[in-house]
Parts: C-alpha cells; structure tokens; sequence
C-alpha cells in the first residue's frame, strides 16, 4: 500500500497529461518511485524507452499535485479505498494488464482472492431471451460460487448483478465515472445490495467529466479483471463487442451466446462465434469445460473402472495415468511409445468405458 505522499505523487502523476498507464508504469518501473519521477531531471526521464520528450514535457506542474490534493481529499471524506497496480488487493488479472489502471479506486465488501470471476456483458436493450439465459446461468454457476462482474448499466448488466445477489454471489460493477455520482441514477436502489455483496471499482476521479469515452477505458477494467467475458445479446456494434475484443486481447476466453439470425439483438453474438472470437455458449457446463473450472472439485469415487474390461494397450494408459494423475495427450503418447493418433483413438474409447475424461488443453485423467 502507498504511503500518503506517495499515494499524491502517484495520483499527480497520472494526471500529467499525454502519460497514460502504460508510460506511468515504464516511469515508475525505471524511478523507482512517483515521487522520483517528479524530482528527477526531465532530460534523463525522456531517454526512457517508450517516453520522450512529448510525454514529459507537462511534468512537475504545480496544477497536478494541487488536483492530486483535492482528490484525496474527496477519497478520505467519502471512505474510497484505493488501489495501487501493485498492491496485494489490486485485481490480480489485472495487474497482467499492460495498459491496467495506475490506480483502481473502489467502494463495498470486494474479496477476488481465490476467486472465480467472470464478467458479464450484452446489450442495453436486452430482449426476454437475454434476460431469462442470463439469469439461468448465473443460477446454474451459483454453486461454484463465482463473482460476478458487469458494467452496472441498462439491460444484460444490471440483469447479471441482480442474479448475482439473488444467487447469493458476490457482485462487482465496474464505473465509468467517478464515485461523486451514480449512472444510471435508476440503479441507486441497488447501490446498498451491491455494496454489502461485493462493491464498485471506478478509475475516474470525481472531477472527471462524464462522457461516452469513459466506457471504453471501463471496459477493459470489465475484461481484465475476470478469466473470462461473457457476451450475452449484443447488435452488430456495440461496447459489449468492444469488451469482447479487449478480453482476446488479454488472452482471456471469451464467451458468446448464439441467437437467431434474424433478432438483432443476436448478430454481434452470431459475428463473435463466426470470426472465431468466441465459444458458443449455450449452458454453464461450456463455461465449466473451457475453464477447467471442473479441475477444483474433488472427484467422485466409482466403481467403474473395476468392472470394465480394458485392452492391453488401454491398460498401459489406465496405469500411466493412474501414476500421473493429469497428462497431456502428447506426453500419454511418448510415454506409452504409441502413436499420437492411437493413443486419442483409445482414450476416447476409455471416455465412452467411463474410465477417463477429457479436460481443457488436451489434457486426460481417470475418472
């Protein structure tokens, strides 16, 4: 956690105008410190790969440690918690985010340690269909106890964060301003619920003018917070497509729910499947498969693998995995000197006996 003076110098710092995130973090990796940035000699700071004179030209102006001020100032009186890109509570897969907040401020009861997270994003204009997919899969989720995340906004957003609280799942609704005001001023009712359930997180200061380009910077808060983003109605254009894209980018899954090709409210999710973008998803367990989610809950012991009757070569691969646990296809191979599209041939005839099972990344183990 930042002392105090480095908290202003660090605020101050990304106030400085044409230093976004990435330039901060460059700074600061080479300092050492905001407040060494600050002091340094503008000539050495502008040989930094990546900055230049352009980039520093505006540092060390008075004006940005005075904003620096007022805003703590706003951040002790209203009890915002804030959070440096290094901190142990920052968003752990945001901080593998190259272009991630400096600072993240947030509000409420958040705990991601340990976390399933996903984000949920769609349309404004969500459609029954949207809706009611919406809310059986967080309902379907709900004993994996993941938290949910969304951009508190019309339609498949506020749909994800009410299911969440329904379910009893933690919430987290990423701002696109500053914590001074509440948009759309509708969801207040839900502020309360949210806020004793998980919480907000908003990198916008309170002097920060409310307006569209704000959704594009939270949208990759949106994308790079969770291990993967949920697409659920979208139109041909949209943010929800933005956040999709922002989520490939981070090498993150990305998930779409198919639709009719005539709804309009489908045909972003359609594209997204089209161009390869996305999983089709169609049920929590395409969720559960693709992240491996399945790898965390303790096996259910059965009988079957006693009474089915193996091949020679099968049982060279029962006892390998048996001793290994989890293997890749690959390594089954070389291990068991078969060929690659022998052993695939045998272990799905050991998936269909119910001895093994596939998982994520070509991995296979004993049921």
């Amino acid at each position: 956690m930042l002392s105090a003076s480095e908290l202003k110098y660090t605020l101050a710092l990304t106030r400085t105008p044409n230093l976004g995130d990435i330039s901060v973090k460059k700074l600061l990796a080479k300092v050492g410190s905001a407040e060494g940035v600050f002091k340094e000699k503008k000539s050495h700071l502008e040989k930094i790969d990546g900055i230049g004179r352009v980039r520093i030209r505006n540092l060390n102006r008075k004006i940005q440690l005075e904003e620096a001020e007022r805003e703590i100032r706003f951040i002790e009186d209203n009890e915002i918690d804030c959070y440096f890109f290094k901190d142990a509570l920052y968003p752990e897969m945001l901080k593998h985010c190259i272009d991630g907040p400096v600072i993240l401020f947030g509000k409420g009861n958040i705990d991601l340690k340990n976390k399933k997270i996903i984000s949920i994003v769609g349309t404004r204009k969500a459609t029954s269909y949207g809706t009611t997919f919406c809310e059986e899969l967080i309902a379907e989720l709900a004993p994996l106890n993941p938290v949910i995340v969304s951009g508190f906004a019309y339609g498949i957003d506020i749909c994800a964060h009410r299911a969440a609280l329904e379910n009893n799942l933690q919430t987290v609704a990423c701002l696109a301003h500053g914590f001074n005001q509440m948009y759309p001023k509708s969801h207040e009712k839900y502020y309360s619920e949210i806020f004793k359930n998980g919480g907000f997180y908003s990198e916008f200061w309170s002097s920060d003018v409310f307006e569209r380009t704000n959704f594009l910077r939270r949208n990759r808060v949106i994308a790079g917070i969770s291990e993967a983003t949920i697409v659920i109605e979208s139109a041909e254009r949209g943010g929800s497509l933005v956040t999709a894209d922002i989520a490939n980018s981070y090498n993150r899954e990305v998930f779409s729910v198919p639709g009719r090709t005539t709804d309009r409210q489908s045909k972003g999710c359609n594209l997204l499947i089209k161009q390869q973008k996305a999983h089709v998803l169609t049920s929590a367990a395409d969720l559960i498969y693709h992240l491996g989610w399945a790898l965390e809950e303790k096996p259910k012991p059965i009988q079957t693998q006693l009474f089915v009757e193996l091949e020679d070569d099968e049982k060279l691969i029962f006892r390998y995995l048996k001793d290994k646990e989890k293997e890749l296809l690959d390594s089954i191979a070389i291990a068991c000197d078969m060929p690659v599209f022998r052993v695939a041939t045998l272990l799905m005839n050991m998936e269909l006996k119910g001895v093994v099972r596939p998982l994520p990344g070509k991995l296979f183990e004993l049921v």
